[in-house]
């Protein structure tokens, strides 16, 4: 009985949810690819940095 409830309370709570516009999902879809492309590329640095400062320390 309290499963069927809770399933009758999610979907009542779900009416209250305000979803994004198709405009807002997009924004927000080419904003999360584009910060984690960013990311990617400064952590791709650093670890380019670190291998040729390791390299060199060590190749002494």
């Amino acid at each position: 009985m309290r499963f069927i409830e809770y399933i009758k309370d999610t979907k009542n709570e779900m009416n209250f949810v305000k979803w994004p516009t198709r405009k807002q999902a997009m924004l927000y879809t080419v904003l999360v690819i584009i910060i984690s492309v960013a990311v990617a590329l400064l952590l791709g640095v650093f670890d380019f940095g670190f291998a040729r400062i390791t390299n060199s320390l060590i190749n002494k």
